[in-house]
């Protein structure tokens, strides 16, 4: 399920930004960020707007900068949501752009970490990018999942999950409600599966992510999401 929240306060996006750099990764331009010497990688899977947002990055640097290894793919090939192409409004778009094509090149690039001698794999999505963790969380192929403001998942998604999850979600949100959080939290609960589910107050869809750097409320809240993202990984990515 998406929305006109998927695509509010779309960012500048800058092939420039960030610390790390952009390589090819299971044939995919990936931007990658810190050291395989740890051996335990995060995957993080972006919103419609793709991997070349500043805050996205940002927040790349900074999951590296806790010892993680972090590659963020391209998964839409050069062609992010525009929502200033009235050729491609984003039910046109996602034709192209679906998320279970995002799950099949995400299984690429979980064998190509591998294949670098990773032993541990995190992975966080994103709006967009929550459904292909939903997936990655089934089969399982990773050790651990984030969801922040997720699109596109259904109640039945987490009763498939197998691996330690956490969601994070907005009190404004038309996608991803509350009512509809809790729902996934009552079935995590019934499963044998670690998961935790929070619902951040004062703040709407994207919030994570797509943020005025100069709202210090909004940075405060993207801070603290993103904290509670690296808590999950550092205990479960290991």
């Amino acid at each position: 399920m998406s929305g006109p929240q998927c695509c509010s306060n779309p960012p500048t996006l800058d092939s420039a930004s960030g610390a790390g750099h952009v390589e090819n990764l299971a044939g995919l331009n990936t931007y990658v960020s810190g050291s395989l010497q740890s051996k335990l990688a995060v995957f993080l899977i972006s919103d419609i707007f793709g991997y070349e947002a500043p805050n996205f990055r940002k927040l790349a640097d900074k999951v590296a900068a806790a010892g993680f290894y972090v590659v963020a793919p391209d998964f839409f090939y050069g062609e992010p949501y525009d929502p200033n192409n009235p050729d491609r409004p984003l039910s046109v778009w996602i034709k192209d752009h679906g998320p279970d094509k995002g799950y099949e090149d995400a299984k690429l690039v979980i064998d190509a970490l591998k294949s670098k001698g990773v032993s541990s794999i995190g992975a966080a999505g994103f709006c967009w990018g929550a459904k292909v963790v939903a997936e990655l969380a089934k089969d399982p192929l990773i050790q651990a999942a984030v969801m922040l403001h997720p699109s596109f998942v259904t109640v039945d998604d987490f009763k498939s999950v197998k691996v330690p999850i956490a969601i994070l979600g907005a009190e404004h949100d038309h996608i991803s409600p509350p009512e509809l959080l809790k729902q996934f939290d009552e079935i995590l609960k019934a499963s044998e599966v670690d998961s935790y589910v929070k619902i951040f107050p004062k703040v709407a869809h994207g919030w994570s992510v797509r943020y005025d750097v100069n709202d210090l409320a909004a940075v405060s809240s993207a801070n603290e999401a993103q904290q509670d993202m690296l808590e999950w990984f550092a205990k479960y990515v290991k």
